[in-house]
Protein backbone atom coordinates (compact mmCIF):
# COMPACT_ATOMS: atom_id res chain seq x y z
CA UNK A 1 0.00 0.00 0.00
CA UNK A 2 1.38 3.55 -0.83
CA UNK A 3 2.11 5.72 2.35
CA UNK A 4 -0.76 6.78 3.73
CA UNK A 5 -1.94 10.48 3.18
CA UNK A 6 -3.96 11.77 5.72
CA UNK A 7 -5.52 15.22 6.80
CA UNK A 8 -3.74 15.03 10.13
CA UNK A 9 -0.78 17.09 11.72
CA UNK A 10 2.40 15.21 12.76
CA UNK A 11 1.39 15.07 16.64
CA UNK A 12 -2.01 14.39 15.71
CA UNK A 13 -0.91 11.51 13.51
CA UNK A 14 1.11 10.26 16.37
CA UNK A 15 -2.13 10.21 18.98
CA UNK A 16 -4.34 9.01 16.13
CA UNK A 17 -2.15 5.93 15.74
CA UNK A 18 -2.03 5.21 19.65
CA UNK A 19 -6.24 5.99 19.97
CA UNK A 20 -7.29 3.79 16.77
CA UNK A 21 -4.94 0.82 18.78
CA UNK A 22 -6.46 1.40 21.91
CA UNK A 23 -10.22 1.43 20.42
CA UNK A 24 -8.85 -1.95 18.26
CA UNK A 25 -8.29 -3.54 21.73
CA UNK A 26 -11.42 -1.92 23.18
CA UNK A 27 -14.05 -2.54 20.46
CA UNK A 28 -12.58 -5.85 19.08
CA UNK A 29 -15.45 -8.31 20.01
CA UNK A 30 -17.75 -5.38 17.86
CA UNK A 31 -15.18 -5.19 14.88
CA UNK A 32 -15.45 -8.82 15.12
CA UNK A 33 -19.57 -8.92 14.69
CA UNK A 34 -19.29 -5.98 12.07
CA UNK A 35 -16.88 -8.16 10.02
CA UNK A 36 -19.09 -11.13 10.37
CA UNK A 37 -22.24 -9.59 9.34
CA UNK A 38 -20.33 -8.47 6.32
CA UNK A 39 -19.90 -4.59 6.93
CA UNK A 40 -17.44 -2.43 5.39
CA UNK A 41 -15.78 0.42 6.71
CA UNK A 42 -17.07 2.13 3.92
CA UNK A 43 -20.88 1.15 5.38
CA UNK A 44 -19.85 3.10 8.22
CA UNK A 45 -18.25 5.71 7.11
CA UNK A 46 -21.84 6.41 5.07
CA UNK A 47 -23.74 5.85 7.31
CA UNK A 48 -22.20 8.20 9.73
CA UNK A 49 -22.50 10.77 6.80
CA UNK A 50 -26.05 10.07 6.85
CA UNK A 51 -26.22 10.77 10.33
CA UNK A 52 -24.14 13.90 10.74
CA UNK A 53 -26.62 15.18 7.46
CA UNK A 54 -29.43 14.59 9.55
CA UNK A 55 -28.85 17.32 11.48
CA UNK A 56 -29.75 19.56 9.33
CA UNK A 57 -33.92 19.40 9.00
CA UNK A 58 -33.67 18.38 12.23
CA UNK A 59 -32.59 22.13 12.65
CA UNK A 60 -34.99 23.09 10.59
CA UNK A 61 -37.67 21.88 11.78
CA UNK A 62 -36.92 23.87 15.28
CA UNK A 63 -35.94 19.82 16.77
CA UNK A 64 -32.36 20.59 18.68
CA UNK A 65 -32.48 17.45 21.09
CA UNK A 66 -32.68 15.52 17.81
CA UNK A 67 -30.20 17.57 16.13
CA UNK A 68 -27.82 16.96 18.77
CA UNK A 69 -28.25 13.07 18.70
CA UNK A 70 -27.75 12.99 15.12
CA UNK A 71 -24.14 15.11 15.31
CA UNK A 72 -23.47 12.60 18.16
CA UNK A 73 -24.12 9.38 16.67
CA UNK A 74 -22.40 10.54 13.55
CA UNK A 75 -19.09 11.08 15.86
CA UNK A 76 -19.61 7.74 17.28
CA UNK A 77 -19.72 6.08 13.89
CA UNK A 78 -17.06 8.63 12.86
CA UNK A 79 -14.41 6.90 15.48
CA UNK A 80 -15.75 2.93 13.98
CA UNK A 81 -15.01 3.27 10.89
CA UNK A 82 -11.17 3.37 10.24
CA UNK A 83 -10.99 0.36 13.79
CA UNK A 84 -12.90 -1.10 11.44
CA UNK A 85 -10.84 -1.23 8.27
CA UNK A 86 -7.67 -2.19 10.06
CA UNK A 87 -9.32 -4.94 12.02
CA UNK A 88 -10.56 -6.29 8.62
CA UNK A 89 -7.18 -5.58 7.03
CA UNK A 90 -8.34 -3.38 4.33
CA UNK A 91 -6.84 0.40 5.46
CA UNK A 92 -6.14 2.50 2.77
CA UNK A 93 -5.94 6.19 1.34
CA UNK A 94 -8.84 6.04 -0.35
CA UNK A 95 -11.19 5.02 3.08
CA UNK A 96 -8.90 7.92 4.78
CA UNK A 97 -9.75 10.31 2.27
CA UNK A 98 -13.57 9.06 1.79
CA UNK A 99 -13.84 9.72 5.74
CA UNK A 100 -12.06 13.22 5.48
CA UNK A 101 -14.62 14.67 3.06
CA UNK A 102 -17.52 12.96 4.54
CA UNK A 103 -16.49 14.70 7.80
CA UNK A 104 -15.92 17.94 5.87
CA UNK A 105 -19.77 17.68 4.47
CA UNK A 106 -20.49 17.34 8.01
CA UNK A 107 -19.21 20.36 9.11
CA UNK A 108 -20.26 22.55 6.08
CA UNK A 109 -23.84 21.31 6.17
CA UNK A 110 -24.39 21.32 9.81
CA UNK A 111 -22.62 25.18 10.25
CA UNK A 112 -24.83 26.15 7.09
CA UNK A 113 -27.65 24.98 8.81
CA UNK A 114 -27.08 26.77 12.17
CA UNK A 115 -26.75 29.92 9.65
CA UNK A 116 -29.82 29.20 7.90
CA UNK A 117 -32.54 28.52 11.45
CA UNK A 118 -30.62 31.66 12.60
CA UNK A 119 -28.29 30.34 15.01
CA UNK A 120 -25.33 32.02 13.82
CA UNK A 121 -24.36 35.10 11.12
CA UNK A 122 -23.71 34.17 7.67
CA UNK A 123 -19.79 35.92 7.93
CA UNK A 124 -18.77 33.75 10.78
CA UNK A 125 -20.01 30.81 9.87
CA UNK A 126 -19.15 30.92 6.44
CA UNK A 127 -15.94 31.99 7.07
CA UNK A 128 -15.31 29.23 9.39
CA UNK A 129 -16.86 26.63 6.61
CA UNK A 130 -14.41 28.11 4.13
CA UNK A 131 -11.40 27.86 6.21
CA UNK A 132 -11.73 24.83 8.05
CA UNK A 133 -11.93 23.24 4.21
CA UNK A 134 -8.96 25.39 3.10
CA UNK A 135 -6.82 24.08 6.18
CA UNK A 136 -7.87 20.16 5.53
CA UNK A 137 -6.62 20.65 1.75
CA UNK A 138 -3.78 22.14 2.72
CA UNK A 139 -3.05 19.34 4.86
CA UNK A 140 -3.67 16.78 2.63
CA UNK A 141 -1.40 18.59 0.22
CA UNK A 142 1.39 18.77 2.95
CA UNK A 143 1.39 15.52 4.14
CA UNK A 144 1.31 14.43 0.34
CA UNK A 145 4.49 16.52 0.30
CA UNK A 146 6.09 14.98 3.34
CA UNK A 147 6.18 18.34 4.54
CA UNK A 148 2.61 17.89 7.50
CA UNK A 149 1.66 20.31 9.94
CA UNK A 150 3.43 20.02 13.01
CA UNK A 151 0.00 20.93 14.86
CA UNK A 152 -3.07 21.82 14.03
CA UNK A 153 -6.51 23.24 16.03
CA UNK A 154 -9.39 21.02 14.10
CA UNK A 155 -12.03 22.79 16.19
CA UNK A 156 -14.77 20.73 14.64
CA UNK A 157 -16.01 18.87 17.93
CA UNK A 158 -15.72 22.11 19.40
CA UNK A 159 -18.24 23.83 17.83
CA UNK A 160 -20.37 21.00 17.49
CA UNK A 161 -20.55 20.95 20.92
CA UNK A 162 -21.24 24.65 21.43
CA UNK A 163 -24.59 24.19 19.43
CA UNK A 164 -25.74 22.52 22.57
CA UNK A 165 -24.51 25.36 24.32
CA UNK A 166 -26.63 27.80 22.02
CA UNK A 167 -29.39 25.67 22.00
CA UNK A 168 -29.88 25.60 25.46
CA UNK A 169 -27.41 27.57 27.46
CA UNK A 170 -26.34 30.78 26.04
CA UNK A 171 -28.38 31.60 22.93
CA UNK A 172 -26.08 33.94 20.49
CA UNK A 173 -23.03 32.92 21.65
CA UNK A 174 -22.02 30.18 18.67
CA UNK A 175 -20.99 33.03 16.41
CA UNK A 176 -18.53 33.98 18.64
CA UNK A 177 -16.80 30.46 18.66
CA UNK A 178 -16.53 30.66 15.24
CA UNK A 179 -14.81 33.50 14.99
CA UNK A 180 -12.59 32.39 17.82
CA UNK A 181 -12.38 28.95 15.34
CA UNK A 182 -11.96 30.99 12.38
CA UNK A 183 -9.23 33.26 14.02
CA UNK A 184 -7.02 29.75 14.59
CA UNK A 185 -7.98 28.44 11.32
CA UNK A 186 -6.74 31.51 9.44
CA UNK A 187 -3.53 31.40 10.77
CA UNK A 188 -2.78 27.61 9.93
CA UNK A 189 -4.25 28.38 6.62
CA UNK A 190 -1.49 31.19 6.46
CA UNK A 191 1.56 29.28 6.97
CA UNK A 192 0.13 26.31 4.99
CA UNK A 193 -0.14 28.17 2.31
CA UNK A 194 3.56 29.18 2.46
CA UNK A 195 5.01 26.30 3.34
CA UNK A 196 2.86 24.81 -0.01
CA UNK A 197 4.00 27.48 -1.97
CA UNK A 198 7.74 26.93 -0.90
CA UNK A 199 7.51 23.66 -2.27
CA UNK A 200 6.55 25.14 -6.44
Amino acid sequence: MKPKVTCYSGGEGRFMEWSQQCRAKLLGPMLARCAEAGLHANHITLSSLLAGLAFVPAVMFGLPGLALAMLALHVMLDGLDGPLARFRGQASNRGSFTDTMADQLVVTASTLAMVQSGHAAAWPGGLYVFLYALVVGFALVRNALNEPYSWLFRPRFVIFGWFAVEFYFLPGSLDTALWIASAALGIKAITGFIRIRRRM
